[in-house]
């Protein structure tokens, strides 16, 4: 397996899960079809859209997320998937988006945001995230790479194991001028849990607005440069 299978012929992933609409509140005015849009001139395959859950502030509210079920599967030639980044909320590992919501959906990604969350010790966080994982729907760990949210990576690369999910490798947390702490240590942590566990590990770009989807320029050279196996890297479901 090599770069190929994760990159289209234009450099950018043929599958982006983590992606920010104008409904996320911030960064943005694109919409879902200005992504999707964008993808298909990217001969991108799959485009994933994960707004940020209502707890963040000037989000979108529930009926959103609830509409989604009712959009479009395919748009300019491009398989769409609707999901949502939902918060934890607390160390019970709560979400602001509701079971019912979230089954209705194709997949959540999980993550610990400022000031929605405030952050515990290691092993209080990832309690919260395992917790977490359980809701219905929950597919992805989101950007579980920041010291203001310390985990413990093992034990979390465990209980991805267990139920299925996958953490991901988040382009921008590997930008030099990412706000998030410390990220390029952690992820190599990551990686190296998951690596001795078999979990495999998504690549996204956590783009806000159509400028940035499927770039994943920096989590692939991280890949490449510590030797993690082809065979555990995936960009979509």
């Amino acid at each position: 397996m090599n770069q190929k299978q994760y990159y289209s012929e234009n450099t950018y992933l043929k599958a982006d899960l983590h992606t920010h609409t104008c409904a996320s509140g911030h960064g943005t005015d694109d919409r879902i079809t200005d992504l999707a849009k964008e993808a298909s001139f990217r001969q991108m395959e799959t485009l994933g859209i994960s707004d940020h859950g209502p707890a963040s502030a000037g989000s979108a509210g529930l009926s959103y997320f609830r509409g989604l079920a009712l959009s479009e599967p395919r748009r300019f030639g491009v398989r769409m998937l609707y999901g949502a980044e939902a918060n934890i909320l607390d160390r019970e590992g709560t979400l602001d988006i509701p079971d019912d919501i979230a089954r209705a959906l194709d997949y959540c990604i999980i993550s610990m945001h400022h000031p929605v969350y405030t952050a515990g010790s290691a092993k209080e966080n990832t309690r919260a995230y395992i917790r977490a994982m359980h809701h219905p729907g929950v597919k992805i760990i989101g950007h579980c790479d920041d010291s203001r949210f310390p985990v413990d990576y093992m034990e979390l690369v465990k209980s991805c194991t267990a139920c299925g999910v996958m953490p991901e490798l988040n382009n921008v947390s590997l930008l030099p001028d990412s706000y998030r702490r410390d990220c390029r240590a952690n992820a190599v942590r990551m990686l190296k849990a998951c690596e001795s566990l078999s979990c495999p590990i998504l690549l996204s770009s956590d783009s806000h607005g159509r400028e940035h989807i499927g770039e994943a320029a920096e989590a692939l050279k991280l890949v490449k440069e510590i030797g993690f196996p082809p065979e555990l890297i995936r960009s979509g479901l």
